[in-house]
């Protein structure tokens, strides 16, 4: 499960780490980015073939729905069942994508529940697995949104929650979306739990958990 995160990186920034070569799209620092909201994402663009940093809707609508209600129960994508279940199976063979993120948020089972921040441990950029898609609606404009791919939790993250997102390495970049062949099988054995030493993991504030809430401090180390 990945239902909470945080995007703080500026767009600039963004587009220099992931290489994406289309005009800077305006994006305010999000601390506490919550399903349905818009979200930055980073695909090949389909026409140029080229990297592009896009805004996008968090929850995915697959082209064929009826209306845009089912986006709210795609904002996670399982990895077990992307080749099989009909909501991801276009997608991900022909529109995958890369999220980046400075952080996910879990909730630590008890009374009352506890949040952590889960970051990089070097620091730097998370770069979740996602799907894309691009749905017409009634009044026939595009809304182009986007689900993040979970996997098992690695054994740091296995305390808070028992899915985690798919967090893809630089040198898999290319593969995951889609500049380089990738079998099935090929991308299979990128969407593993991420090696628990490169997760950082530490208490937060109550506060995170009111979608009405932004800011740094809700990122900041729980101190007392």
């Amino acid at each position: 499960m990945c239902g909470r995160f945080a995007s703080v990186t500026p767009p600039e920034v963004i587009r220099h780490v992931f290489g994406t070569v289309n005009s800077v799209p305006i994006f305010p620092a999000r601390w506490n980015l919550a399903p349905t909201q818009e979200m930055l994402v980073v695909r090949l663009n389909p026409v140029t073939r080229e990297r592009s940093l896009d805004i996008v809707k968090w929850g995915l609508i697959p082209h064929w729905a009826k209306d845009a209600t089912i986006g709210a129960k795609l904002i996670n994508a399982r990895a077990e069942g992307l080749a099989t279940k009909p909501s991801f199976t276009d997608a991900f063979r022909n529109r995958r994508c890369l999220i980046p993120a400075d952080a996910f948020y879990e909730w630590k089972k008890g009374t009352p529940k506890r949040p952590y921040a889960i970051r990089p441990a070097g620091g730097g950029l998370f770069a979740f697995a996602g799907l894309w898609e691009n749905w017409r609606n009634p009044e026939g404009v595009w809304v182009r949104t986007a689900t993040v791919v979970t996997t098992d939790a690695n054994s740091a993250v296995v305390d808070l929650h028992d899915r985690m997102p798919v967090l893809v390495q630089p040198d898999d970049w290319s593969a995951w979306l889609g500049e380089v062949p990738a079998t099935l099988d090929d991308l299979a054995g990128l969407m593993i739990p991420a090696a628990a030493d490169g997760v950082a993991i530490y208490p937060v504030g109550m506060d995170v958990g009111n979608v009405k809430r932004e800011g740094p401090e809700l990122l900041a180390p729980l101190t007392s």
